[in-house]
C-alpha cells in the first residue's frame, strides 16, 4: 500500500509538472507570467478543483525556503558586477530604505482599508504593518523570469538595477517580517532599539558571509579535482546550501548571503563554469515550478472571495502610490535619473511567491488573523501578476524605455558553447537561394572580418568547410564572429534565415 501511495504521489507531481510547462509555454506565446499560470495549475488542482489535499504549512516553509535560495543564488551567478557596478547605490537603496518606507506606508493603508471593511477582523496597526512588511519586496522569481523570459532591452541600465533590486531586497522583507511577529506575539514593552540593532547585524553579517564563503567556495571548485566533470555543479549547489544554512548559524540573513554568494561565484573564474551555469538555470526554473505550485496548492479558492474588495483597494494602493512613492523618495538624490525611469521601476514592484513565503511564516508562528493575512497576500500577488506582469513590456515601450533587440539566433543545430571569458559569439546561418546569389562557394559569402564559417551541416551529416566547399540551399552554417554587428549586417542583406 506504502509503494502505490508513493507512486501515486510521484504519478501526480509529473501530471502537475507537466501541465506547469505547457502552461509556461502557452503563458510566453499569449504575454501572461508563467509563475502566474503555475499559481493556477496548483489552484486548480487543490481542495477546491481537482481535490488535491495539501495543508502542511511546515513541508510548504520548507519547500519555498530551499527554493528561493536556489533561485536567489543563481540570479546571483547570472548577474554581472560590471553591469550593476553603475547603478549598485541605487539598487542598495531600494532594497533597503525602498523597502522599509514600502512596508510603512502600505502598513497604514492596510490599517485604514481593513478598518472600513473587514472591521470584524479587528486588524490593529502593527499587524497591518505585518501584513505589509511580508509584501514589501519585489519578488525576484517573477521578475528574474519576466525580464529574461522576454528578452527586454532597457535603456539606461535600467534592468541590472531592477534585477539588483530584486535579487538583494527579499532579505530586508524577511527580517522586518520576522521582527514584527515577534512584537506581535510579545505581551511585555517592544525594544524598538534592540530590534533595529538585531535588523542591521543581519544585514552586515549576511553580506560579510555571503562575500567570505562565496571566495571560499571558489578556491575550494578549482583545488578539488574530480574525475568526474558531471559532479561539479552538484558541488556549487553544495556551496549554494552551505552558505545558507552556515550563516543562520552565525546569526546573519542567509537570503542576502546566498544572493552575493552566488554574485561572488558567478563572476569568478572556476573550473566546468559553463554547465554549472546552466545546471542552475534549470534547477532555478524548477524551483520556480515547483514553489508555485505547492504555494497554490495552500490556498483554497473560496477562502479569497470575502477579500475580495480589501485585496483589490490593498493592491491598487501599492501599485499606484505606495511602491512609487517609496521609489520617488529613494531616487530623489539620483538626481540624473528621469521621471520616466524612475516611473518604470515603480512599476516592476511585482510581487510573486516570495510575498507568499513570508506570508506562511505568521501561520507557522501561529499569529492571530494568520490566515486572512495570507488570503489577502496571495489575492495581492495575483493582482500584481495580472496587472503588472502581464504589461512590463508594453510599458517600457510607452514610456520610450525599450530598445530594439539585436540579438543573433541561438544554435539549434550546433551543440556547442564557449565561456563568458571568451568574447566571440556564435550563431547559425540556415544557407536561402537569396545568399547564393553570387556563387555557391563558401568564399563567395561576403563575410566580414574576423568571422569563421567553421562547420557546415546538411541533413544529418558535419563536416569542417574549405573556401571552395560547395554550399546548398538549406545548409545550416556555424559561424563564429568577434563583430558582431558587422555580422548582423551581412546576415540581413543576405536574406539568410535567422532571427535577428
Amino acid at each position: 500500500m506504502e509503494n502505490i501511495n508513493v507512486e501515486l504521489i510521484l504519478f501526480s507531481i509529473a501530471i502537475l509538472f507537466f501541465l506547469s510547462i505547457l502552461a509556461g509555454k502557452a503563458g510566453h506565446r499569449f504575454g501572461v507570467p508563467a509563475l502566474l499560470l503555475f499559481l493556477s495549475v496548483g489552484m486548480i488542482s487543490g481542495t477546491d478543483g481537482i481535490g488535491i489535499q495539501f495543508e502542511n504549512i511546515q513541508i510548504a516553509q520548507i519547500i519555498g525556503t530551499v527554493a528561493l535560495c536556489i533561485i536567489l543564488f543563481s540570479g546571483g551567478m547570472d548577474t554581472k558586477i560590471a553591469d550593476i557596478r553603475p547603478v549598485m547605490a541605487q539598487g542598495v537603496v531600494l532594497a533597503t530604505v525602498g523597502v522599509f518606507l514600502t512596508a510603512v506606508l502600505t502598513g497604514f493603508a492596510i490599517w485604514w482599508v481593513l478598518g472600513m471593511t473587514v472591521e470584524s477582523a479587528g486588524i490593529g496597526l502593527t499587524t497591518s504593518l505585518l501584513l505589509a512588511a511580508t509584501m514589501s519586496s519585489t519578488d525576484s522569481a517573477s521578475v528574474f523570469s519576466i525580464l529574461r523570459s522576454k528578452r527586454m532591452q532597457l535603456k539606461n541600465n535600467l534592468r541590472p538595477m531592477l534585477e539588483l533590486e530584486s535579487g538583494s531586497n527579499d532579505p530586508m522583507a524577511y527580517i522586518l517580517t520576522i521582527t514584527l511577529i515577534e512584537i506581535v506575539l510579545m505581551e511585555s514593552g517592544v525594544n524598538y532599539w534592540a530590534a533595529g540593532g538585531m535588523l542591521v547585524m543581519q544585514l552586515v553579517v549576511g553580506g560579510a558571509a555571503g562575500f567570505i564563503f562565496g571566495k571560499l567556495a571558489v578556491r575550494l571548485i578549482n583545488r578539488v579535482d574530480i574525475d568526474n566533470g558531471s559532479l561539479y555543479p552538484i558541488l556549487v549547489f553544495t556551496c549554494c546550501i552551505f552558505i545558507f544554512s552556515a550563516t543562520y548559524f552565525i546569526k546573519g540573513n542567509g537570503f542576502l548571503a546566498v544572493y552575493i554568494g552566488g554574485l561572488v561565484i558567478g563572476n569568478s573564474k572556476f573550473v566546468h563554469k559553463r554547465s554549472s551555469l546552466n545546471f542552475f538555470d534549470g534547477m532555478a526554473w524548477m524551483s520556480q515550478l515547483l514553489m508555485f505550485l505547492t504555494l497554490g496548492l495552500l490556498v483554497n479558492p473560496r477562502e479569497l472571495v470575502p477579500i475580495i474588495i480589501p485585496g483589490l483597494i490593498i493592491s491598487f494602493l501599492m501599485i499606484f502610490i505606495t511602491r512609487p512613492l517609496s521609489v520617488f523618495l529613494c531616487l530623489m538624490p539620483f538626481r540624473k535619473m528621469g521621471v520616466k525611469d524612475k516611473a518604470y521601476i515603480s512599476w516592476v514592484g511585482l510581487r510573486g511567491a516570495v510575498p507568499i513565503i513570508f506570508a506562511i511564516l505568521p501561520l507557522a508562528a501561529d499569529v492571530p488573523h494568520a490566515r486572512l493575512m495570507f488570503n489577502i497576500v496571495f489575492f495581492c500577488t495575483l493582482v500584481s501578476l495580472v496587472v503588472q506582469g502581464t504589461s512590463l513590456s508594453r510599458m517600457a515601450v510607452w514610456l520610450g524605455l525599450a530598445e530594439q533587440p539585436r540579438e543573433l539566433e541561438k544554435l539549434k543545430d550546433f551543440d556547442i558553447e564557449f565561456s563568458d571569458e571568451i568574447k566571440s559569439i556564435t550563431t547559425e546561418i540556415n544557407i536561402t537561394a537569396h545568399a547564393l546569389i553570387n556563387g555557391n562557394h563558401l568564399m563567395d559569402l561576403p563575410l566580414p572580418d574576423k568571422t569563421l564559417a567553421v562547420m557546415v551541416k546538411r541533413d544529418d551529416k558535419y563536416f569542417v568547410p574549405k573556401g571552395k566547399t560547395v554550399l546548398q540551399e538549406d545548409d545550416k552554417l556555424l559561424i563564429i564572429t568577434d563583430d558582431h554587428e558587422a555580422l548582423m549586417q551581412t546576415m540581413q542583406n543576405l536574406g539568410a534565415a535567422s532571427k535577428l
